[in-house]
């Protein structure tokens, strides 16, 4: 009679791999650094690397830059996941995701980390160069178009001249990567849900660009930060109130553009199953996933940035004090620090007491079977993280900056929670009244605006200037 055996020896995990694999990079670079370093090639090398950033900073600007949106866009699409799961919900009557985080405010974080967790299949039959490769032509074509957008005075991935053009140009490579996921699936839904992706971007781009291009005639250059440096002031000489059919326009290509309700038609669950998407899975499916959010919030910020006035708050105390006869109060940007005294320990102290107080005592009143001491806890990391990004800012920066990125970030969520009220609205249109609408209303009306708008220039120069 054979013994029962006894339990196999357990091997080292994939993260145990992982973690060995770094570790084990770590210890030879270390190494390979000192032997450079003793043997005198690790100076030369470093003068080197600096004289050669030197000849190359525009280019080192650029990949820093790129870099930095990169990892920004990832975030924000796992923000308004949350943003739709929770406004859908209470539209429905529902609580939405509450179990992970506060306010289930980490579930939309969970479902990415699982869905990259996933197997990574590749079917039978499909191209796998393109098949591979589409997802991140579609993920990175929506990322770069961000570079060109301020966010603030000064805050900006990359000022271009040709910024606008830049943007449309990159954006209009995220279609190649549906087409290129549709054509080396091997599946007849995704072939058909990238053909209507490539005819949303003939029937759409046009009138969004061509909206657009009303902003253009009227600022006179293609150089984003300088179009929203002409909407500064007060709100009235925002674009969006010289070009109001123009905004409709945008907007509704926009949504068109981003794949959202009601034009969604290149998944169309009830027909293609997942459309381009369909064969799909794990970290791929991911970043088709990210994509489309990380498009959601680029096309707001774009509609922010055209007609919305960007980071401009257009609103101005001053004016109204003076009329009233009260002193105009001191501008924060103008105060130096050292001259402060003793109120200096009111940045380091008394800011985030206050503000520890108010967001404790906010979130125990919202979530009261927290208790007080876990909602002053909760508080207390949410106040000083506040605090810190706004001294980093205001000391990198300026307190404009500060301003103009929370104005900024407050227009472009904005828009995307009127994208998620809009998902949850209205229902999907077919794809020929999706054709008829661009092409026999949205294109007429695109051209019509143009044509107004440049009368109205050579009008306004000619006879009234």
């Amino acid at each position: 009679m054979s013994a029962a055996a006894g339990p196999a020896p357990a091997g080292v995990t994939t993260f145990g791999k992982i973690v060995l694999a770094l570790l084990a990079v770590v210890v030879a670079g270390a190494i390979g650094f000192f032997l450079l370093w003793v043997t005198g090639i690790g100076p030369w090398a470093v003068e080197w690397v600096v004289d050669a950033g030197e000849a190359n900073v525009e280019i080192l600007r650029f990949l820093a830059a790129a870099t930095g949106v990169l990892l920004f866009t990832v975030p924000a699409a796992f923000v308004i996941i949350y943003m739709e799961l929770k406004i859908i919900a209470q539209m429905n009557l529902r609580v939405g995701p509450d179990r992970t985080g506060p306010w289930g405010s980490l579930a939309s974080l969970m479902a990415g980390l699982k869905v990259l967790s996933k197997e990574d299949y590749t079917p039978r039959g499909v191209d796998v160069p393109v098949f591979t490769l589409a997802p991140a032509v579609t993920f990175l074509a929506s990322v770069m178009t961000l570079m060109v957008i301020p966010f603030a005075p000064g805050m900006a991935g990359y000022y271009m001249e040709l910024g606008l053009l830049y943007f449309f140009a990159a954006s209009g490579i995220g279609v190649v990567g549906l087409m290129m996921a549709g054509l080396s699936s091997y599946n007849k839904y995704s072939l058909l849900g990238g053909i209507r992706a490539a005819a949303a971007v003939v029937s759409y781009e046009l009138p969004l660009i061509l909206g657009a291009f009303g902003v253009f005639l009227l600022a006179g250059t293609l150089n984003l930060g300088t179009i929203e440096e002409n909407q500064g002031g007060w709100f009235w000489n925002w674009y969006a109130f010289q070009q109001p059919l123009a905004l409709i326009i945008f907007f509704i290509a926009a949504t068109a553009e981003a794949g959202r309700t009601p034009f969604d038609y290149t998944e169309a669950d009830s027909e293609l199953v997942a459309g381009f998407a369909t064969e799909y899975s794990g970290m791929r499916f991911g970043f088709f996933f990210f994509a489309e959010y990380v498009n959601v919030f680029i096309l707001s910020a774009l509609s922010v940035t055209l007609f919305l006035g960007g980071y401009h708050h257009g609103i101005h105390i001053d004016p109204i004090l003076e009329f009233f006869g009260v002193a105009t109060p001191v501008v924060l940007s103008d105060i130096d620090p050292g001259q402060l005294g003793p109120w200096l320990l009111a940045i380091p102290f008394l800011i985030p007491a206050v503000l520890w107080l108010a967001l404790g005592g906010l979130i125990w009143m919202l979530k009261s079977d927290w208790g007080v001491i876990k909602s002053l806890v909760v508080g207390f990391v949410l106040a000083n993280l506040i605090v810190m990004a706004g001294v980093t800012t205001w000391a990198l920066f300026s307190f404009e900056a500060l301003l103009g990125i929370l104005v900024f970030f407050g227009k472009s969520f904005a828009l995307v929670a009127l994208f998620v009220l809009m998902r949850a609205t209205y229902p999907r249109v077919r794809i020929d009244q999706m054709m008829n609408f661009a092409w026999k209303w949205l294109m007429p009306a695109a051209l019509l605006n143009l044509m107004v708008t440049a009368g109205a220039i050579i009008v306004v120069k000619e006879y009234l200037s």
